[in-house]
């Protein structure tokens, strides 16, 4: 079994969740709650997974995020 590490905002306007899972392509959705942003998360990174013939040894590596503070 592998883990992920998710990326999750919540859209102001819709009030949806979206979540992303960084550095596999394609691995990104949405859910009107925390629990199914995650089993949507589960489905599609599994989908996303089945591009890689060795998953465990092609994948890319998630290092980390970084908060930029800029002047507005």
């Amino acid at each position: 079994m592998k883990t992920f590490t998710a990326y999750v905002e919540q859209d102001p306007e819709t009030g949806l969740y979206i979540g992303i899972v960084p550095g596999i392509p394609g691995a990104h959705t949405q859910g009107a709650t925390l629990d199914e942003l995650q089993r949507n998360l589960k489905e599609v990174l599994e989908l996303c997974l089945e591009e890689y013939e060795e998953p465990s040894e092609n994948l890319p590596k998630f290092v980390g995020l970084q908060q930029i503070e800029i002047a507005a």
